[in-house]
């Protein structure tokens, strides 16, 4: 069970980057808003599909002051050669452990590894929007996920 509600401080987390850096929600407050992307794999379609949709939409997301993470349960060196071979432009932060996934709700336990799932956190932290896909093949719209972090 999660206490992940709208309205209220997403939770925050630590989690290692494809940047080599570790992020946390909380290095955002105050300065940008958020999109968290969580995908189930690397390396399968709709996940690529997705990883490329962001990065051809960047310049989109930060004209609306956001910033987009995509969160799997991939460790890091398979998120890095994931990111390569795409030339995948998001940060992806590796679950590895699954907390983050647990945390957010996003874990599926059988198969051990996250719905595809989004979350929008405004720059105070709080969480503002949240949907989560009824089947691993579908993805969200990009222009959907910055209607809703330009509407912060």
């Amino acid at each position: 069970m999660t206490d992940i509600a709208i309205g209220r401080k997403a939770p925050d987390f630590a989690l290692p980057s494809t940047s080599g850096d570790e992020v946390t929600l909380s290095q955002h407050r105050g300065e940008s808003n958020v999109l968290l992307a969580f995908f189930p794999l690397a390396f399968t379609g709709t996940c690529t599909a997705e990883m490329c949709d962001f990065t051809n939409a960047l310049d989109e997301f930060r004209e609306v002051g956001s910033r987009v993470y995509g969160i799997s349960v991939d460790s890091i060196p398979t998120l890095t050669e994931f990111k390569a071979k795409h030339g995948i432009g998001v940060d992806l932060l590796s679950d590895f452990k699954r907390e983050v996934c647990r945390r957010y709700g996003t874990l599926l336990e059988e198969q051990y590894f996250s719905s595809r799932s989004y979350f929008v956190v405004d720059k105070e932290g709080v969480l503002k929007w949240m949907y989560t896909e009824d089947e691993l093949g579908q993805k969200r719209d990009n222009s959907e996920l910055i209607a809703e972090l330009k509407s912060l």
